[in-house]
């Protein structure tokens, strides 16, 4: 006699669901859409066309941002503390798209306008050194970087309000220090991995792309050595509800932000950047409390800025677009609330502003400026920042703690 098998039951893996969003903050999503709309107009009244524009680019970028929690500050700290490399791939993604968009607009002079588009290319030198470290220190203590300064203030975390301020006070410092740290230091000229070797763009694109593979290909062995946890999943909708309310596939966001950056690039000739705006406001404080801004060097032949709007000033724009592009997504998702202060955070974020604000300052931008648009426009000075900005980040995984902050662990579930 025969007997018949059981079938086997086979039981699939668990998959960590995303946590659902609360229902659309509806009124907050109108209000934010009619300050957009009230300032795009006043911007189109009042300023150059370009202005209304990299509004509603920050926007995106902002939206972006949120969506998808596209952070600099937490990849860094992953890979530094569990070794998990899953953002970092993504950086490298969008680094990658990025310097294919911006080679042929750097290589044949075409912008918008009219103008004649240049990237971020800046000295290495000590001021590049020391200000990539500190601003590493700063954005692990200060809770997130220039970018995620920004767009955690759209979505409402109270801290962050403490961050942004003092952050501006760092850049105004900074500013008032730069012929020190710019002139009576030793700096090497920019180097562009496009001009400077002879390569050309097409070249320079290629050599960028296989470091991009490399660092990418670092990240995995890491991970596979180490075994670290995974990212957390993040509260979304299906379907293309997702679109407009949830979570973005990190590479998902990298290509829009590298496609963003392009946009900025066109409209503006300069690519995104975010500090510089930092310190014009807080110049223009400190002039109206009669200091003389312009005997400090970081103005020298750029009173003009000082004495204008700051609604004229491009980088203003875009920040303001991005703070209401972030609003509006958390609002959308049912995500925006105001936070908890401590003692804590709010000590970490007063230093962490002010190191952010003073090593952007020194290191010609932030992880915007200096690290994605520098190495988007083939600048020796971004990479070198990216690995001092990450060197920073191994010093502060130890000062975390003393403010209450958390740092991710081997052992977690999730990170």
């Amino acid at each position: 006699m025969s007997t018949l098998a059981q079938p086997v039951s086979v039981q699939p893996a668990k998959v960590e669901e995303a946590p659902k969003l609360n229902p659309p903050q509806k009124k907050l999503v109108a209000g934010g859409i009619v300050v957009t709309f009230i300032l795009t107009i006043y911007l189109a009244a009042t300023q150059h066309v370009v202005q209304p524009l990299l509004l509603l680019i920050g926007l995106l970028l902002g939206y972006t941002l949120f969506h998808a929690r596209f952070g600099f500050t937490s990849a860094f700290r992953r890979l530094a503390s569990v070794g998990n490399g899953q953002s970092l791939r993504a950086h490298m993604f969008m680094l990658a798209i990025a310097c294919t968009l911006f080679a042929p607009i750097l290589a044949f002079g075409y912008s918008f306008f009219g103008g004649t588009p240049a990237g971020n290319i800046s000295p290495i030198g000590i001021s590049l050194i020391v200000g990539a470290f500190l601003f590493g220190i700063g954005m692990q203590l200060g809770g997130g970087c220039a970018s995620g300064t920004l767009y955690a203030v759209g979505g409402g975390r109270t801290v962050m309000f403490i961050t942004l301020l003092f952050f501006i006070v760092g850049s105004t410092i900074g500013a008032a220090h730069s012929t020190f740290w710019m002139e009576d230091l030793p700096a090497a000229e920019p180097f562009s991995l496009a001009t400077s070797t002879g390569l050309g763009y097409g070249g320079a694109w290629g050599i960028s792309l296989l470091i991009f593979a490399i660092i990418a290909g670092i990240t995995i062995l890491i991970e596979k050595k180490r075994k670290p946890p995974k990212m957390a999943a993040l509260p979304s909708e299906k379907g293309w509800k997702r679109i407009l309310r949830g979570s973005w596939p990190l590479f998902a966001a990298a290509a829009a932000l590298a496609v963003l950056n392009a946009l900025t690039l066109l409209t503006r000739d300069t690519p995104w950047g975010v500090t510089a705006a930092f310190t014009l406001w807080g110049s223009k404080a400190a002039e109206a409390l009669g200091f003389n801004v312009e005997s400090w060097g970081y103005w020298a032949g750029n009173t003009e800025a000082l004495h204008a709007s700051i609604f004229a000033d491009t980088t203003t724009a875009l920040n303001f677009g991005v703070i209401l592009g972030a609003f509006i997504a958390s609002a959308a998702g049912g995500l925006f609330k105001f936070t908890k202060i401590t003692k804590g955070n709010t000590a970490a974020s007063i230093i962490g502003g002010l190191l952010m604000g003073y090593g952007a300052r020194l290191a010609f931008g932030c992880n915007v400026g200096a690290y994605f648009s520098g190495i988007a426009s083939f600048s020796a000075h971004g990479y070198i920042w990216g690995v001092m900005a990450l060197a920073g980040t191994f010093l502060a995984l130890y000062l975390r703690p003393l403010f209450g902050l958390s740092v991710p662990k081997p052992r977690d579930s999730f990170c």
